[in-house]
């Protein structure tokens, strides 16, 4: 009987195993600067926090991020195309589906085909969209706000550059676009509330 833990060798072929591999890129790179490390872990903690608030929030009616992260971009972006949130998010349809459907039956977003072209879909968040995303964003907003004065007054374009720069920069004009586009606009009419 074989060994299932014995690797068969063929001459010539390649038996560096992915661990391997990475070790080698490892050795390839330079040592780790600490103070990066450190900017690494702030992230982590930064983002538990800023999501620790509206997490509580979303479980109590039984949603998640994903629904935050749906009800968020069609609130800010009144008239969205489902294909569009669909590149915002990087996400696929049937991941998107579930989350969708549920916002939509719980009456928070609304579907609508669009006026040129009857097959795109176009979203826009209800009145209890809107009160649900505001409720979300409210202590998050606290939270930069409060992290923006305690940094200095110079520092919400320094650190507005730093998250851009923290964007793939493939999808840095798109994000960009997104922001300038979104300052605004809301709900169903476009207008903010």
């Amino acid at each position: 009987m074989t060994d299932i833990n014995e690797q068969v060798r063929r001459p010539g072929a390649k038996t560096a195993s992915i661990a391997d591999a990475m070790d080698d890129d490892a050795r390839n790179q330079p040592e780790a600067d600490p103070a990066l490390l450190d900017l690494v872990e702030l992230l982590f903690f930064a983002y538990r926090d800023f999501t620790r608030e509206p997490d509580k929030i979303l479980e109590e009616i039984g949603f998640g991020r994903a629904h935050h992260r749906v009800l968020h971009f069609v609130n800010r972006h009144s008239g969205l195309r489902v294909a569009d949130l669909l590149d915002i998010l990087k996400i696929t349809k049937q991941s998107l589906g579930r989350v969708l459907k549920q916002l939509v039956d719980e009456g928070y977003i609304v579907q609508e085909a669009g006026k040129t072209d009857r097959r795109e879909r176009l979203l826009y968040t209800t009145a209890r969209g809107q009160e649900l995303a505001d409720r979300l964003a409210l202590p998050q907003l606290r939270r930069i706000a409060h992290a923006l004065d305690a940094s200095g007054a110079e520092s919400q374009s320094c650190i507005g550059k730093f998250l851009s720069e923290m964007v793939c920069e493939a999808d840095r004009a798109q994000v960009s676009q997104l922001l300038k586009a979104g300052a605004g606009a809301r709900g169903r009419s476009g207008e903010p509330a």
